[in-house]
């Protein structure tokens, strides 16, 4: 038996000739928001999917509130709820019902399964809606709901995958709060997630997963703190674009990079303002001028783009090798 909310050691998992997941190991305590990125395909889904009991693993172990997950699969059950990245509702049933059927679904009285959904829909402050068709309810009502049917049985661990994927800026602020209350109240939290800044507002440690190995794990800040300090951001006009890379790399060597989405180069900033300083003086050197130039602490965007390659470097942009 396992005191951790969940752990999972070395797990692996072959989908035909894809290793989906490659000896990921992670371990956390109760009472906190575990968030796990990774680009698409990484295999974070695939560990949902093992994590709660919807996929054997080739080889390892999992736990999920002290409980085996291979061995004692029914009794996981009981303990963990999950919301996957689409809706699992009816959208012909009202909200109460969906929540009634799945009460029933857990084993409770037709009393105590309407009890249950009252509570979790009031707590997903959908109390309102209850008594309409799903189909007729927002991106952000439905994924409110999603929520309140993984919270029928009372999990001690609640699996997200995505939990905000494809809603509008309020309705994820609103999951947000309910994120964190849940959390007050006693619940464990794994989540996925695409938004660094969810992940960087929300969860107490990070891992980062590629290629099916988990590669970076600890807190947001720790995580930042190992890209070394700050960022000089800087942009220039398009025509001055190969100039200006190449003469940041002569005079400051490597680690320089271009955001080909944002048009932006990043200077690593161990120094913070010595490195501005030595931009500005290189570029006047070069007689080239910035149209934006500041220097910024790292967010979790930066470290996720650092530690999965999925940067694009100055010597790439600029015509050569990477």
């Amino acid at each position: 038996m396992s005191t951790a909310a969940v752990r999972a050691e070395g797990v692996i998992r072959h989908f035909g000739d894809v290793k989906a997941l490659n000896g990921v190991s992670i371990e956390f305590e109760p009472g906190m928001i575990y968030g796990l990125l990774g680009p698409n395909g990484a295999g974070k889904t695939t560990l949902i999917r093992v994590l709660t009991t919807l996929l054997r693993p080739d080889a390892g172990t999992a736990h999920v509130a002290g409980v085996d997950v291979l061995a004692n699969p029914t009794e996981a059950r009981r303990r963990l709820g999950l919301a996957g990245q689409s809706a699992a509702v009816d959208e012909f049933l009202t909200g109460e019902e969906n929540l009634h059927m799945i009460g029933r679904l857990y084993g409770l009285s037709k009393r105590d399964a309407r009890k249950r959904a009252d509570e979790v829909l009031e707590r997903m402050t959908l109390t309102d809606a209850a008594n309409r068709q799903v189909k007729t309810y927002s991106g952000g009502m439905r994924r409110r709901l999603d929520l309140a049917a993984s919270m029928v049985g009372r999990p001690e661990v609640l699996f997200l995958d995505e939990p905000t994927t494809g809603i509008d800026p309020g309705s994820r602020i609103d999951i947000w709060g309910l994120m964190a209350d849940l959390v007050d109240d006693g619940t464990t939290i794994l989540m996925t997630t695409q938004y660094l800044e969810e992940a960087d507002q929300l969860a107490d440690r990070v891992g980062v997963i590629d290629d099916g190995i988990l590669i970076a794990e600890g807190t947001a800040d720790e995580l930042k703190d190992e890209m070394g300090g700050s960022i000089v951001e800087l942009s220039v006009r398009d025509a001055d674009l190969e100039n200006t890379l190449g003469a940041l790399t002569s005079a400051l060597g490597a680690g320089i990079s271009f955001d080909a989405g944002r048009k932006l180069i990043s200077v690593p900033a161990p120094n913070g303002p010595l490195e501005l300083m030595a931009v500005s003086r290189t570029l006047d050197a070069a007689s080239l001028i910035p149209t934006q130039l500041e220097i910024r602490k790292p967010t979790l965007d930066d470290v996720f783009l650092k530690i999965t390659g999925n940067g694009e470097s100055a010597s790439t942009a600029a015509g050569g090798e990477s």
